[in-house]
């Protein structure tokens, strides 16, 4: 049996009143959802975020409203970005702002440094940046870097935070402060609705009034089991600390083993191995992880946390 441990998921079940509120949802399919219900999951997700409904946007996928938010903000600025992540920014995309800044991590701390970015805000400036990074799993991200980049007028920085759940890190906080500031989330990952597709953006002022005119429609399905979810989110919380407490068991037997692992606080591992065709030997023995020397360093690969007999799996593999 295949084993992915290779896309960054919740390898558990949403509760089945939640998959029962999806099925709910296919009921009338050849029918447009009511607005009722989308106001009604923005209501919820401004109690769980403790924002205004007003703050929120819905998206199928947080990676749509990466697209728009470049596409809306890009023209004449620069646009910042971390290397390593998995933004999807084409050239297409891009074809309106000035110029692409990849700021490089490097191993093995990961950090993000201050002075970077802050030298580059002579002129206007989209700064897009995950916390928890995407790959690394590393916290690139304090309030006083944060403040400082918000506190310039020519500065618009957009965070995703899909494992907030797991990093138990935000800045929502500072979004009623700082109109130049939005997040990222979704529902995909904590949450266990991946196959669903629910994201949302938390704006500032300056966001929000250039998105109050976006599409508000979601299939019904995502629209009813985000709803169920929020309802009775205590499913999400214990899962999101099973899952920490196997990223942990995951790491330590690595390091047992001498296999370098870093610290995360996502729902995944990054590990470095210089075996010979360590992926193609994982795909072998039928289990999937993800391979960074395309996007970023050779003998790096994220390997996501699974159930646990899944890990048991890739750690006797691993071992073997």
């Amino acid at each position: 049996m295949l084993i992915n441990l290779q896309a960054n998921e919740n390898p558990f079940l949403p509760p089945e009143n939640v998959m029962e509120a999806a099925k709910k949802g296919l009921k009338n399919i050849n029918r447009y959802s009511e607005l009722e219900y989308l106001y009604e999951l923005k209501q919820l997700l401004a109690d769980y975020n403790d924002i205004s409904p007003q703050r929120i946007t819905l998206s199928p996928g947080s990676d749509f409203l990466l697209r728009d938010i470049i596409n809306t903000f890009s023209e004449n600025r620069k646009i910042i970005t971390i290397n390593p992540s998995f933004f999807s920014i084409s050239h297409q995309t891009l074809k309106f702002a000035n110029k692409l800044i990849k700021i490089q991590l490097v191993p093995q701390n990961f950090i993000l440094k201050p002075e970077l970015i802050l030298y580059e805000l002579d002129n206007p400036t989209l700064i897009i940046i995950d916390n928890p990074n995407n790959p690394t799993g590393a916290v690139l991200l304090d309030e006083n870097l944060i403040e400082n980049i918000l506190q310039s007028p020519n500065a618009l920085l957009l965070i995703d935070e899909a494992y907030f759940e797991f990093s138990k890190q935000t800045f929502a906080g500072l979004i009623e402060q700082y109109p130049n500031l939005a997040i990222l989330r979704t529902m995909d990952k904590a949450f266990s609705l991946a196959g669903l597709r629910l994201g949302y953006l938390l704006a500032g002022d300056f966001f929000k009034n250039k998105f109050l005119d976006f599409p508000k429609f979601l299939p019904a399905p995502t629209l009813f089991a985000g709803i169920e979810a929020l309802k009775n989110p205590e499913y999400v919380f214990e899962n999101v600390e099973k899952i920490i407490a196997e990223r942990e068991k995951v790491k330590e037997k690595l390091h047992k083993l001498n296999i370098e692992v870093f610290p995360s606080k996502g729902n995944f591992l990054l590990i470095k191995s210089n075996a010979p065709d360590f992926e193609q030997r994982m795909v072998e023995k039928d289990i999937l992880i993800r391979s960074l020397s395309e996007e970023w360093l050779s003998d790096f690969y994220r390997v996501s946390i699974g159930l646990p007999k899944e890990n048991d799996t890739f750690l006797l593999a691993m071992k073997n």
